[in-house]
Order: C-alpha cells, then sequence, then structure tokens
C-alpha cells in the first residue's frame, strides 16, 4: 500500500466530527455542515480535485462545466465543486457521475446544488450537496477555474488537501498537515471509545466525560 493510500485509509477509519474536533486543536478551521449526502449514508475519504463555477454572463460557456476535470481526476480523488451555495441551478447531473464513477473517483462534494440523483443512487456514486434542483447549468454557470484553490463555505481547499464527507458533515485537512491532524484525531478517537465503552459499563456519565479528560489532560 502507497503512502498516499495508508493515510486515506487512516482517515476512513475516523468520522468527520472526530477530525473537526482535532482540526480546532491544531488551529484549523473545523468542519461545516449543510453539504449534505444526497442519497443514503456514504462516506468518502479523498484528494482533493478542485473546479469553480461562475454565472454565465455572455453567450458562449465554452467546454461544457466539470468534464475536463473528472477526465483528469483519478481513484483517489474526490471532485470538489465551488458554486457560492446557489442552490437555483445544478451544478452536478448524472451524466458527470456517469463518468465519474468509470473513472473510480470517490465521490463529489458541491457547493450549490445537483439533480439527477436517482442516477447517482443507481451508480452507487457520493453525492454532496446543498440541495436538489432539476435546473440545467446550460446557458447559467460557466467554469472559472480547474486544478487552483477554491472556496467551500468559510475553508478554502487547495488541490490534493484530504477531504471528508459523510452525514455529519464536511472537513477540510491542508496536505501539509495531514500527518499532524490524523495522529491528534486518533489519540481524540481513542480517548472517546474508552469514555463510550466506560458509560455502557455503568459509569456515571459526569465521571467518564471529565473536560479534562476530553481535553487529553489526562493519561
Amino acid at each position: 500500500m502507497t503512502a498516499d493510500a495508508t493515510l486515506l485509509a487512516q482517515f476512513a477509519a475516523l468520522d468527520t466530527a472526530t477530525v473537526s474536533d482535532s482540526l480546532e486543536s491544531c488551529g484549523l478551521p473545523p468542519g461545516q455542515g449543510g453539504l449534505r449526502p444526497m442519497w443514503g449514508r456514504p462516506e468518502v475519504v479523498g484528494f482533493a480535485a478542485t473546479v469553480e463555477l461562475e454565472p454565465l454572463l455572455g453567450d458562449h460557456a465554452g467546454a461544457h462545466i466539470i468534464t475536463g476535470a473528472v477526465a483528469e481526476a483519478g481513484a483517489d480523488d474526490v471532485l470538489v465543486i465551488a458554486n457560492g451555495g446557489r442552490t437555483d441551478v445544478s451544478s452536478w447531473g448524472g451524466i458527470l457521475s456517469v463518468g465519474a464513477a468509470t473513472r473510480s473517483i470517490r465521490g463529489v462534494i458541491t457547493d450549490g446544488a445537483c439533480r439527477d440523483v436517482a442516477q447517482a443512487r443507481e451508480l452507487g456514486f457520493p453525492v454532496f450537496a446543498r440541495a436538489q434542483v432539476p435546473v440545467t447549468a446550460r446557458g447559467r454557470l460557466r467554469q472559472k477555474s480547474s486544478g487552483a484553490p477554491v472556496p467551500l463555505g468559510e475553508v478554502t481547499v487547495v488541490p490534493g488537501d484530504v477531504v471528508m464527507a459523510d452525514e455529519g458533515g464536511v472537513v477540510v485537512v491542508p496536505r501539509a498537515r495531514a500527518a499532524e491532524v490524523l495522529r491528534a484525531a486518533q489519540r481524540l478517537s481513542a480517548r472517546e471509545a474508552e469514555i463510550e465503552a466506560e458509560v455502557r459499563a455503568g459509569i456515571p456519565l459526569p465521571q467518564a466525560m471529565r473536560d479534562a479528560r476530553l481535553a487529553g489532560e489526562e493519561s
């Protein structure tokens, strides 16, 4: 297993809530809500492949949005699409899901709306978005950039960052600090597992959930 694959597998063993807490403990922005799975309860972890969209103000949109990014992304990648949180027009659709699934891309997170969710569900392709809407992007959106840093809510996503999404939300881990955040998250996960085991065994909740213990200040 490569170092990249090992890193993603280790993050995949965690959840977004734990990683969000660990990001904050490392002085980084926490996770965010509002980007929901559009079907089922998928969990996605991968390296960010980025696209930014913008309103089409003229008559020519150029190449169909996102197709180039899909063609270039690979099996360790998650597509991250910046569209300013717009929910009145789709920024992801069924044929894009087919193309992404064919390339074994891990999923898509779009800061906007999507459509053709049934098609994504049939493919088993994870789609996280702010809403569903049937309105096409044709004549309404164009691609501003691909492979550049993009905004996702309050966070800037850089290509290659580790991104995670599950039913709890989305987190973005800067690639340069991924090992540091991972170690913090693994320590926190172990502490929380111990606390849960004690509660299930009958230890009073206030005793098990001591602030100092949760903060990692007790050995």
